[in-house]
């Protein structure tokens, strides 16, 4: 019988996550630094000088904040496997009476769970028991360089369509044009990240569009306050 293939998107939780949060960091955070910095009446070259450092900043700051805490992740994950191996070269009898027991807990007799491991032991014990116990396949093991690539790309380039929106707009419209162009972005980005992970667009779309434009009015009128105050 061939076999039945289904379309998952688990394997894609890694980059996704990484990419889908980096690219949301780097909207709102530029965008509200620039709606920011734009409400206290600042000049063009002060808006744009600080929309260009909170992009390097931010894209820095995400790329290595991802790589270290992914490889945290991973850390661990290679200590997990390394108990792993040990126990398998130097207690197998315990080894398959915990998948036994895994089995017998999932609703197999313990007749039928024990023939069940034993087959799989015998095939790729270790494979079978990084999965069972501890839910590590090679589809969801942690992988602090990508981590950290798509991060600080998908910010920069989330932070790059704020940023020349304030450089290209009328200094009349400077604020509603950014404004504007960080919502449709964000819009944008709740849509293909649903659907890139498999979830309900509309969910996703208006939580992701909702936080952002409660951050920038946050930063707008922290902003306005400041502005009013040194002035």
């Amino acid at each position: 019988m061939a076999r039945h293939k289904e379309r998952h998107l688990s394997h894609r939780t890694g980059w996704l996550r990484a990419a889908v949060l980096g690219a949301n960091d780097g909207i709102i955070s530029t965008a509200a630094l620039i709606l920011g910095v734009a409400a206290s009446d600042a000049t063009r070259d002060a808006i744009l000088t600080a929309g260009v450092a909170g992009l390097s900043a931010g894209a820095l700051a995400m790329g290595m904040g991802e790589y270290i805490s992914v490889s945290s992740q991973r850390d661990t994950e290679r200590a997990d496997i390394a108990k792993e191996i040990w126990e398998h070269e130097n207690v197998p009898e315990r080894e398959l009476a915990e998948l036994t027991a895994i089995y017998v807990e999932k609703g197999l007799s313990h007749d039928l769970a024990e023939e069940v491991a034993t087959q799989l032991t015998e095939k790729d014990a270790l494979r079978i028991h990084l999965i069972e116990e501890l839910g590590i396949t090679e589809e969801t093991i942690a992988r602090p360089l990508q981590a950290a690539w798509s991060s600080m790309a998908s910010f920069a380039l989330g932070a790059l369509l704020p940023l020349v929106a304030a450089a290209l707009a009328p200094a009349g419209a400077r604020i509603a044009i950014t404004l504007v162009v960080a919502v449709l972005a964000l819009f944008a980005l709740g849509v293909a990240g649903a659907k890139a992970g498999g979830a309900k667009v509309g969910r996703s779309t208006v939580r992701v569009v909702a936080g952002g434009i409660l951050a920038m009015a946050i930063t707008m009128a922290i902003g306005k306050l400041f502005g009013a105050a040194v002035s």
